[in-house]
């Protein structure tokens, strides 16, 4: 009986895994307008220094739907950016040093799922090789996160097998993202590539009990601003993402600027039950951006719930991003 028990209690957390394998990484409906959440690549790209949150509620008023808070900041170290400056005490920059081609970024989130919950640092680097009016960028991720599996909220009695007693199902797991990105003032494309390492988390015996193997996921992303007139600009997007495990997802996205400071657009999500409808609403003070996403889904969870809801808050420190100074800021 106690080994049933402890192969029962395996096989529900990797039927949760397995659940959360379409969702491994952190899910943004908003990530077009921070592109570092899934390409390391972008770090330091536009030349700004910049500060961005987001918070996340999945299918809101459903129990143990997926919550999402996110902290991520970036920089190009260029030679009158915050951090050269800060550099320049130690060591003095020449005007030839590579370090206006570099990015650096650091990423803290925390990802629940029911019982399930992950919380993380990844560290970025990225250097970008400028070409004649474009820029060609390749960038590499190192994360630590904790795994955690609350088991208070898979048994509702007494808990009495000394395996599960003896066991705080809590695992630390690093592992490794990479991306390029090719970008121009009105076109960007990128590939990256996450969970590189393919970490095994593994609560038991490893020759007794399973594991669960993260796979790698690939993102492919493409976007181009078309400039309707002076005060108007389109831009259309697309996000694919696949993984090992055979989980495939297409985001389709129109967005309309008005100067740049108001925003709007519309989403479309493939899904196995008819995919999901994205609001895209926000606006820009100054230097301080706020956006808001409503995604409605088609599956039939919707006649339980109040649909998913995002929020994002960012601060940039820099020159206006359309014109790309940064191309010629080294």
């Amino acid at each position: 009986m106690r080994h049933i028990k402890h192969i029962s209690i395996i096989i529900v957390i990797l039927i949760l895994g397995l659940r959360a394998r379409g969702q491994q990484d952190p899910l943004y409906s908003q990530y077009m307008f921070n592109l570092f959440l899934i390409n390391p690549a972008y770090a330091g790209s536009e030349g700004y220094t910049s500060v961005n949150l987001v918070t996340r509620k999945q299918w809101l008023d459903f129990p143990g739907s997926p919550v999402t808070f996110s902290v991520s900041a970036q920089s190009r170290i260029l030679k009158n950016s915050f951090i050269a400056k800060a550099l320049s005490l130690r060591k003095k920059f020449s005007k030839r040093s590579s370090s206006g081609r570099v990015g650096v970024g650091i990423h803290v989130y925390r990802d629940m799922t029911g019982p399930i919950s992950r919380t993380g640092v990844e560290l970025n680097y990225a250097y970008h090789i400028p070409l004649r009016q474009s820029q060609l960028s390749f960038g590499l991720g190192l994360k630590n996160y904790n795994f955690h599996v609350d088991k208070s909220m898979l048994f509702s009695g007494p808990i009495t097998d000394p395996f599960i007693l003896n066991n705080n199902f809590n695992r630390f797991v690093i592992d490794g993202n990479f991306g390029a990105q090719f970008t121009t003032p009105l076109l960007y494309t990128g590939l990256s590539v996450s969970n590189l390492f393919q970490s095994n988390i593994n609560f038991g015996d490893k020759t007794s009990y399973p594991g669960l193997l993260t796979g790698r996921s690939y993102w492919l992303i493409g976007g181009y601003k078309v400039e309707i007139n002076r005060l108007i600009m389109l831009e259309p997007s697309s996000l694919i993402k696949f993984t090992e495990h055979g989980a495939f997802q297409i985001d389709l996205t129109s967005r309309i600027y008005y100067r740049e400071d108001y925003w709007g657009g519309l989403s479309y999500r493939t899904g196995a039950s008819g995919g999901s409808i994205i609001l895209l609403l926000g606006m820009r003070v100054n230097k301080y951006y706020f956006g808001y996403a409503f995604d409605y889904t088609m599956a039939p969870i919707m006649t339980h719930t109040l649909g998913s809801h995002e929020f994002m808050f960012s601060v940039k420190f820099g020159e206006n991003a359309r014109r790309y100074r940064w191309l010629n800021r080294y």
